[in-house]
């Protein structure tokens, strides 16, 4: 009984690994790739004059405090500036993230195309893979 579950076992792990070596396998460094993208990098720009103009939503909300004295104004100031406020970066955000799942979606289309074109069977992320796997990622190209 030991010896034919020896047997089954030897010749699972046989086979398996002749199927993997028939196997094409490549990595991708996503890191390297996203950082490069001048998409990504527009989008951080982009984002980031957003951020300043939410900034100026407080700025001009702490001078406008500042200068009243009625208590009963204030809140209606700090609450009308907390709405702004809280709109606006909830619009960012959606945006920024739907503009961010696109520009992922690119990437990986452009990485199915080239494991399509030169047939590989997988592609992982370079961090994930400990050992082997041809390095493709300066041949994809992404805006």
């Amino acid at each position: 009984m030991k010896k034919s579950i020896f047997v089954v076992l030897l010749s699972f792990f046989l086979t398996g690994n002749f199927a993997m070596a028939e196997n094409s396998i490549a990595v991708v460094d996503l890191q390297k790739i996203v950082s490069n993208s001048s998409q990504v990098k527009q989008l951080k720009q982009e984002h980031s004059k957003k951020m300043e103009e939410l900034n100026k939503i407080i700025i001009n909300a702490r001078g406008e405090i500042a200068n009243e004295t009625d208590e009963n104004k204030i809140v209606k100031i700090e609450e009308k500036y907390t709405n702004e406020f809280n709109t606006k970066k909830s619009l960012l955000e959606k945006d920024y993230n739907n503009r961010l799942s696109a520009i992922e979606k690119n990437i990986k289309d452009e990485i199915a195309k080239k494991a399509k074109k030169d047939d590989y069977d997988y592609v992982f992320a370079k961090s994930v893979l400990l050992y082997g796997g041809k390095d493709i990622t300066d041949e994809i190209h992404v805006k």
